[in-house]
Order: C-alpha cells, then sequence, then structure tokens
C-alpha cells in the first residue's frame, strides 16, 4: 500500500529506545539576559516524533536567556500502537497546558513548532491571539494535496498503520528516532480534527510569524505554505527557504540558522517597544 503521508524519500525510521527521547526539555527564564524581561518560548515536536528532534533547538533559546518547553505529546515516545488510541484534543491539551505554563511565568510567550507541532502552535495562536507574541514555524502542516488521504476514513478501521515517516534528513548520519509506522486513527484524527478547522480560523492569527520551508520536503507538501500564507492576518510574515535540510530541519543542516534567525526574531517581537 501507499504510505498517503509520505513521498518517498531516506532511510526508514526506527522505534525509539534510548530513554532520552521521549524526555521533555524545560528551561527557565534568565532575564538578566533578555533585559530584564522574563521571555517564554513553547517548542511543539510533530507527528510520530518527540522532543528529541527539539531539544537542540531548545538549548539554543535556553542559552539566550529564555524559558523554553519542549513537551512531549500524548502518544509519542512510547510505541505507535498507543498513539493509535489518542488524537487531535489529547495534542492540543498538552500544547495549551505547556503554553499556560509560560503565560503564567513570564512577560510574553512566542510559540514555535514542527511539522504538526506547527499545526498546534498555530491553533494557539488563532485561539490567544492577544497572548502570542509571535510564531516559528519549521515545515508545519495544515494539509496534503495527496488524493488518497481521502480513503483514511475507511482504511483506519481495516488496517492499524502504514510505513513511517520519520527521518527525512539530509544530513548524512542523523536520525529522528521517531515511530516506524503511521498510525491511521491518528493520522485521520489530525487531519479531520485538527488540520480542517485550523485552516478555516486561520484569519484569527495576527501575530508575527517567521516561517521556515525546506526546498525539498518528503513529508509535508507545498500547499500547507501556500495556505498559511494565504490565510493568516499577520502583517509580519517572513518566509525563510532552507535548502540544505529535508522536513526535520530542526535536526539537518540548516539547524544553525533556524537557532539563530529564530533567537533574533523572539528578541524582536517581545522587546518591551514591540508593537
Amino acid at each position: 500500500m501507499i504510505n498517503p503521508l509520505k513521498r518517498g524519500g531516506p532511510a526508514a525510521p526506527v522505534e525509539p529506545t534510548d530513554p532520552e527521547v521521549p524526555r521533555p526539555f524545560t528551561a527557565v527564564a534568565k532575564p538578566e539576559l533578555t533585559d530584564g524581561r522574563r521571555i517564554g518560548v513553547l517548542l511543539q515536536h510533530g507527528f510520530t516524533g518527540s522532543p528529541y528532534s527539539m531539544k537542540p533547538w531548545g538549548r539554543a533559546l535556553a542559552e539566550k536567556g529564555y524559558a523554553v518547553e519542549v513537551p512531549l505529546l500524548p502518544g509519542h515516545g512510547t510505541q505507535w500502537e498507543e498513539l493509535n488510541s489518542l488524537g487531535w484534543k489529547d495534542w492540543y491539551a498538552e500544547t495549551s497546558r505547556a503554553f499556560e505554563k509560560l503565560r503564567d511565568e513570564n512577560d510574553a510567550v512566542v510559540v514555535g513548532g514542527l511539522s504538526m507541532g506547527g499545526s498546534l502552535v498555530l491553533r494557539l495562536a488563532a485561539d490567544h491571539p492577544d497572548a502570542v507574541a509571535g510564531i516559528v514555524l519549521v515545515n508545519p502542516a495544515v494539509n496534503t494535496a495527496r488524493l488518497d488521504v481521502r480513503a483514511l476514513p475507511v482504511l483506519k478501521w481495516l488496517v492499524p498503520s502504514f510505513p513511517g515517516i520519520a527521518n527525512d534528513i539530509k544530513k548524512p548520519g542523523v536520525e529522528e528516532l521517531g515511530y516506524s509506522r503511521t498510525p491511521l486513527k491518528a493520522a485521520d484524527s489530525m487531519m479531520r480534527e485538527g488540520w480542517k478547522p485550523l485552516r478555516a480560523d486561520l484569519a484569527r492569527i495576527t501575530a508575527p510569524l517567521l516561517f521556515f520551508k525546506s526546498t525539498v520536503d518528503h513529508v509535508v507538501d507545498p500547499t500547507s505554505l501556500e495556505i498559511i500564507r494565504s490565510n493568516v492576518s499577520s502583517r509580519d510574515f517572513t518566509e525563510r527557504m532552507l535548502s540544505e535540510s529535508y522536513h526535520v530541519a530542526t535536526l539537518d543542516n540548516d539547524a544553525q540558522a533556524i537557532f539563530d534567525e529564530s533567537a533574533e526574531f523572539v528578541r524582536r517581537v517581545t522587546s518591551a517597544d514591540a508593537g
């Protein structure tokens, strides 16, 4: 069978076995490094992934003095079968919990996400337009052009999973350590309960937005960028193309550029005179 979520790419993923893979990352604010203000950043991993793909980014921002939360989404970092018993509402609830923690403890909060993590933080920005100071997206997913996903509502009852979508990384020797299988019930929830309502609400998003897009991405097609660009109400919208990375760009050749440019973006949109 064809995997409706992947168009081909590098080596197949392996099951996460290192106990460090699913462990969330947390760092407290150091206002002495950020002009006396406490600034929080939420970074959310993608579908079938884990905090492992976001921790280098989180550590880089923590070194700048920002409070950072990299939560583990329910059903991730264990076995793919567990993910099939959960869905968008569970993932958004955990993302919201991390966001509220940062909101309570800091003066301003910026949200960022990879792939489905991008759609989760866009949902936050649509639901809390006055509380999100900025958005950083890395190959976010809100849509797919593949016609075969229309069969998911039926396929999910017949086939529990398809081959995995993890490890789309150009840099040799680097692995995302995501699931080896794509759970179809969970995938259907992401698209039907998550993406579809979000696309209808993108106009509610007004926060400054920094968008990183890999020129070659074997997981998320260009329609997500087109839809987000055309529908958000953000007047401050910056696109940055990544020519040396595939989908998991936070672990790929352009990772340092993401870390550096997002840190500058966070500084700019959360400064005392921003907005």
